[in-house]
């Protein structure tokens, strides 16, 4: 990849990688450290990397980072006996708050599976080349997370017509 094709990609795919990262780790700052070292990274391979590659390869990285910040975070979070319950008893929550607090309580891959497919429009076999998952995993995995974040959001739904 040559310098003007990798500030294509800058220019055309730093918008969308900052909104997936910020869909999943909910922090702005947060989101700008993951497609910022996405980008780093992408820069350091960019001789070996093809331009049409380039897409796949930033989704795969931000989805990467965004793991380890989040495994980080957890360690961080454990270390300092920092962990906050969720109050399920929170005054009228909207639907917005609903699907947040419903993918706040996935995991980091569920999370990612559901809001890469759903949100970003990727096909499966994309989601198994950014993830390094089978075809098959990712069928199964994304089944079972959209049954989970279906089952979370009727019982938020429960629990909010009973305030």
């Amino acid at each position: 990849m040559t310098r003007k094709e990798y500030n294509i990609c800058v220019s055309e795919l730093s918008d969308r990688v900052y909104g997936f990262a910020l869909k999943n780790s909910g922090n702005t700052s947060d989101a700008k450290d993951i497609v910022q070292e996405s980008f780093e990274r992408l820069w350091v391979k960019h001789d070996k990397i093809a331009f049409d590659k380039a897409k796949s390869y930033l989704f795969s990285t931000a989805y990467h980072c965004m793991i380890d910040n989040h495994r980080k975070i957890k360690r961080m979070e454990y270390s300092n006996n920092m962990m906050e319950e969720i109050d399920p008893k929170q005054n009228e929550l909207d639907n917005k708050q609903w699907l947040q607090e419903a993918l706040n309580k996935m995991n980091e891959q569920e999370k990612s599976l559901i809001l890469m497919r759903d949100y970003e429009g990727y096909s499966y076999e994309e989601l198994g080349d950014l993830t390094g998952l089978s075809l098959s995993q990712v069928k199964v995995y994304l089944f079972r997370a959209r049954k989970k974040f279906r089952n979370w959001l009727i019982e938020l739904n429960k629990i909010s017509n009973v305030i």
